[in-house]
């Protein structure tokens, strides 16, 4: 289906964004790569993500991958004045996301009580590290923390080794997943009941949700996940091998996979061995398999390895790192990275949400916004206020100092 012409998926969604560094950022760059409108507020200071390296030219990557396609709006939320102004927003926008400890917006004035007693059809998502209940919940919470309290950590390593952090802020990101999809399934409910709600995140239970090995082992047979190393925990041989030149994958979860492996290794006999006909069977033999496997691969190279299993219908692949997997031809035909225009960056490139909609116009393509560069542009559209009363607001401090925040982007 060809694309509909300038539409895409979210395109008239308005979303008020309190969120910074990465768990909320990613939750609602999700939004904006699909049209809707993200309205960052930010504190004078900007988020803090803005500090963070690497850095080019002055511009964080992380800032502006995370905040890509949104506004920047400045509001000193001390001043009462700003919380006024987020009561006037909150009754023109759809979302208010927010990542705050919990009970830091209720203190703000800005809480989902108090801005849906203002906009009934409002979703008001709330991003925390353990949620807005239970004994932990004002507890401080970052990925390595999460990851640290959730199973993943202690799951991840070599056996004999420690527990070891994922090479990615994988909490945040799956906390902003969730989030995204949390924020898009309560607006479903609103447009079919007219009322909102208040969506409750948590890092710690949606990385809980995501370890669906480790949860699914525990609860069947009472065993934590234990560390395996570059193996299945569960599966074999179903890993990271050796061979001459490096290292590859391979993946076999039935026997008909294993019976095309051992062909290829020339060890018919092994694939044919009843003793080895379940999944079961050969992960308790899993140092014996991995044996057989590096030694017939100990002479070859990873691309010869590769080339032999992938003729006989085994998932195999080299280990490649990200500048590889970036520039694959796959990733450029998917277009996962895009070009966008920032003259504060030239040649830029940044991620865009990964889902291809066969009946939308492409995902936007905009560069993260300055600290403030929209800050009079979204009040005077927005609430209707001409120069005169935003250089009223500016005169009382409301927009901090900003440097790309001036009264003529009215």
């Amino acid at each position: 289906m060809a694309p509909t012409p300038g539409i895409r998926p979210l395109d008239g969604l308005r979303v008020l964004d309190f969120t910074r560094v990465l768990a909320g950022p990613m939750a609602t760059v999700l939004l904006a790569d699909l049209g809707a409108e993200v309205i960052k507020v930010e504190p004078p200071q900007g988020d803090d993500y803005r500090a963070i390296g690497p850095m080019r030219n002055g511009q964080s990557a992380l800032f502006t991958a995370m905040n890509r396609n949104k506004k920047s709006l400045v509001l000193d939320l001390k001043l009462p004045a700003s919380v006024a102004l987020i009561h006037a927003l909150a009754q023109q926008v759809d979302v208010v996301m927010e990542n705050f400890r919990p009970g830091v917006a209720e203190r703000l004035g800005i809480g989902a009580d108090a801005l849906r007693a203002l906009n009934p059809k409002l979703v008001y998502v709330s991003v925390s590290g353990f949620g807005q209940t239970g004994p932990m919940a004002e507890r401080p919470a970052y990925d390595v923390i999460i990851q640290a309290m959730s199973g993943i950590m202690e799951a991840t390593g070599d056996p004999d080794g420690p527990p070891t952090l994922v090479g990615e802020a994988i909490s945040d990101v799956v906390a902003g997943l969730y989030a995204s999809w949390a924020t898009l399934a309560a607006l479903y409910q609103t447009a079919r009941t007219g009322q909102g709600q208040h969506v409750d995140v948590a890092m710690f239970d949606t990385t809980l949700a995501f370890l669906a090995t480790s949860v699914s082992r525990f609860v069947f047979t009472g065993k934590p996940a234990r560390r395996v190393g570059n193996r299945h925990p569960l599966s074999a041989p179903f890993g990271v091998f050796k061979a001459q030149d490096g290292h590859f994958a391979v993946a076999v979860l039935n026997r008909k996979l294993f019976i095309a492996l051992a062909g290829a290794m020339g060890r018919p006999a092994l694939g044919a061995d009843d003793s080895l006909a379940t999944d079961e069977q050969r992960s308790a033999r899993e140092p014996e398999l991995r044996q057989a496997i590096e030694a017939w691969a100990a002479t070859q190279t990873v691309a010869s390895v590769v080339a032999q299993l992938e003729a006989v219908g085994v998932p195999t692949a080299p280990i490649w790192n990200i500048a590889q997997a970036l520039d694959s031809p796959q990733a450029r035909a998917r277009e996962l990275l895009r070009p966008v225009d920032d003259p504060r960056l030239p040649d830029l490139r940044l991620p865009t949400q990964p889902v291809r909609f066969g009946g939308a116009a492409p995902n936007c393509a905009r560069s993260a916004p300055g600290l403030g560069e929209h800050s009079h542009e979204v009040i005077a559209s927005l609430l209707g206020l001409g120069l005169d009363k935003l250089a009223e607001l500016q005169a009382l401090g409301v927009f901090g100092n900003a440097p790309d925040a001036a009264p003529a982007a009215a």
